[in-house]
């Protein structure tokens, strides 16, 4: 099956030089079979999962010792347990890579001068902060949280409680105290690593207070690392010391400055000790949404972090020395974890913080850094053409851009059309489905397949990623749940507080035994041409969020595709309102640009794009516009919050919503009372 028309290709010179092929031919060598295609590679690494794990631990010259057993327990996705005798530390993966002045970090953003970090630098400020938390009696296991902006602060904290063992959680400063409380709160932390604020949309957000009142909330703990980051522009040692003059007056609070600076009043080490640790000791603490019930704790592994994202970083995206990736995100978001991986692919990071059409926007930020691969949103590429961006034909204008990384919510096929059109012609152009749940990606892109616009390349390396009907069989070009079948070593180890794992085993496998459910709606597409034999995948929306009016399951994303063609529409949300006859129809809600109206006329042109570019199902019962829409504090709409809502239940967490208030203007408008 051909499927949606092919929008890139790559050339047989791009397929020899990606490194997936080189692994794939080294692979052939080592195990002495034919693997003509990535196709056949894939089915190799499902097939032969200790082969594929082991080998690629060594091809990627993973710092550490693997042990003699790679798998045990591989027929129980529960239970297994990768590299049970193996040995590593994720932060020495990521520091010993490249020379000393090679660059590590660029730091950027909005209202921000920039500053640029070596790796020798980044080592240097890493090892006194972790000597820092080793005076302070940090052992493996404990927890350092941050609430922080994405910059050097975040990355070096993040990696010094990883060169001792400690458990890194971070947030973001615009959280409330609530939400921050409600995280951070469950996993009780030693330290605290917080700023005096930050800026967003041309303003700076003073953030003290509200600091001041987590720490008296968070009875776990001890010290408080201060970042003068609002105040003084770069989160370095050069940051401007008069800065909250009081941040060192209470003997419970350190200043980040004094810390990693070369004088500083607590030591000059240069190179930390890294600990070396069990593959599967936890690395990362990430949150749920939270928008259905307090924010589950997802506990992730340093080994299948490091492992996955390895392999993610180089087979997948073909990251490698001299590339600079920048990755649009807040240290609250699981992409902020997967972008610092990519030190261990000896790429740079450049490391973006404030409003994207800020100043500078983001698309200036990464030019002046010279990025490589740049990582968004598929709202934020809809947004880059509603607001007429165009670079094709200037050539001065992100000249050494050669991957782009769309993440967050399906991208709309007309999504590729504007790229390609409008902004890169030979840039691959990679859209992403994964989760924090397991802190990776199921499905991906990759350099030696051609993209079709409206779908996803292929599943992960390694990973049985299927579609299953309702029955649980294995389905091809129809829509059903996103699953996997065989355990992954990116798999969390399990929900911190959930001893007996049963929150856990509800969560991922109440659906289908001994089988992953993601919660994706989605449908694989097969193919066969010059480049194998392989599948790709369109994701339809959260399966959670599927509508059922009349008993035919749709998902949402087929809708928002339609309104997004809309320049009057910003941003859109559909979801189900019950009908009281045990049916349900569909709503609409849309925020609309300034000084647009939603008239009749607009309304029905909206109708009529979904009848014909979906069906007949899919048009809404009812459109209305909202001044805002409900999100989650990492920006996603929060379609099921709007739901209960409808319904006229009770959302059970609405400190995990960023503007909880726009509920109840939702409840309230006309046009969604049932006649």
């Amino acid at each position: 099956m051909s499927g949606e028309q092919i929008v890139w290709r790559p050339t047989p010179e791009e397929i020899a030089a990606a490194q997936v092929s080189q692994f794939r031919a080294a692979a052939e060598k080592e195990f002495g079979i034919r693997i003509p295609h990535h196709g056949a590679l894939h089915e190799f690494a499902c097939a032969h999962p200790e082969k594929f794990w082991r080998f690629l631990w060594e091809w990627a010259g993973v710092i550490g010792n693997p042990g003699g057993r790679v798998l045990e327990n591989g027929d129980d996705f529960i239970r297994a347990k990768w590299f049970p005798d193996g040995e590593l530390n994720y932060a020495e993966n990521l520091l010993r890579r490249g020379r000393p002045e090679d660059v590590a970090l660029i730091e950027t953003g909005e209202m921000l001068p920039t500053r640029t970090v070596t790796r020798a630098r980044l080592l240097a400020e890493t090892a006194r902060l972790a000597a820092r938390f080793r005076a302070l009696g940090i052992q493996p296991g404990d927890r350092i949280a941050a609430a922080l902006p994405n910059g050097g602060a975040a990355m070096a904290g993040m990696l010094a409680a990883a060169s001792l063992g400690a458990i890194w959680s971070s947030c973001s400063p615009d959280f409330g105290a609530d939400g921050i409380v409600e995280r951070f709160g469950q996993i009780a932390p030693r330290i605290l690593m917080a700023c005096d604020g930050y800026f967003y949309n041309g303003k700076r957000h003073d953030v003290a207070g509200k600091i001041s009142e987590v720490v008296s909330r968070l009875p776990s703990l001890e010290r408080v690392v201060f970042v003068k980051h609002a105040a003084g522009g770069p989160q370095g040692p050069d940051a401007d010391a008069d800065a909250n003059a009081n941040a060192n007056a209470d003997a419970d609070v350190d200043d980040y400055a004094a810390i990693v600076s070369d004088d500083g009043v607590f030591g000059a080490e240069t190179t930390p000790s890294f600990r070396q640790l069990p593959f599967n000791h936890p690395l990362f603490i990430l949150y749920s949404s939270g928008t259905t019930g307090r924010p589950k704790c997802i506990l992730h592994g340093a080994g299948g972090t490091l492992l996955e994202h390895m392999k993610e970083h180089r087979l997948h995206c073909d990251l490698r020395a001299g590339d600079r990736l920048l990755y649009y995100t807040t240290c609250g978001w699981m992409m902020w974890n997967w972008m610092a991986s990519a030190l261990a692919a000896d790429a740079a990071l450049v490391l973006y913080d404030g409003q994207p059409f800020g100043a500078p926007t983001l698309l200036e930020a990464a030019d002046a850094a010279g990025v490589t691969a740049l990582g968004v949103s598929a709202k934020y590429i809809a947004a880059l053409e509603k607001n007429g961006v165009r670079m094709v034909g200037d050539d001065s204008k992100l000249r050494k851009l050669r991957a782009v990384f769309s993440t967050g919510s399906p991208l709309a096929p007309e999504g590729y059309d504007y790229f390609y059109r409008d902004l890169r012609k030979r840039a691959r152009l990679h859209s992403i489905s994964g989760g924090t749940d397991i802190v990776a990606c199921f499905v991906l892109g990759s350099p030696v397949l051609p993209i079709r616009r409206g779908e996803i390349q292929c599943a992960s390396l390694g990973y049985d990623a299927v579609v299953f009907d309702r029955d649980g069989a294995e389905s091809e070009n129809e829509k059903g749940e996103l699953v996997c079948r065989r355990t992954i070593p990116s798999k969390p180890l399990g929900f911190w507080g959930d001893e007996d794992g049963e929150k856990f085993r509800a969560a991922y496998f109440g659906r289908f035994a001994n089988v992953w459910t993601h919660g994706d709606f989605a449908e694989t597409r097969p193919h066969s041409d010059e480049y194998g034999e392989y599948r790709g995948m369109v994701i339809h929306g959260r399966s959670d969020a599927t509508l059922n009016p009349g008993g035919v399951r749709i998902g949402t994303a087929e809708i928002y595709r339609q309104v997004e063609k809309f320049p009057e529409v910003l941003e859109a949300l559909a979801t189900a309102q019950p009908t009281g006859d045990g049916d349900e129809r569909i709503i609409l809600l849309v925020r609309m640009a300034a000084g647009r109206d939603l008239t009749p006329e607009l309304i029905s042109a909206i109708r009529g794009a979904i009848r014909s570019g979906a069906t007949p199902r899919h048009v809404p019962a009812a459109v209305a516009a909202a001044p805002d829409l409900p999100r989650t504090m990492n920006g996603k709409l929060a379609e099921l919050a709007v739901r209960r809502t409808l319904r006229g239940e009770e959302v059970e967490n609405k400190n995990a919503l960023a503007n909880p208030e726009i509920l109840d203007v939702i409840r309230a408008l006309p046009a969604l009372r049932l006649k």
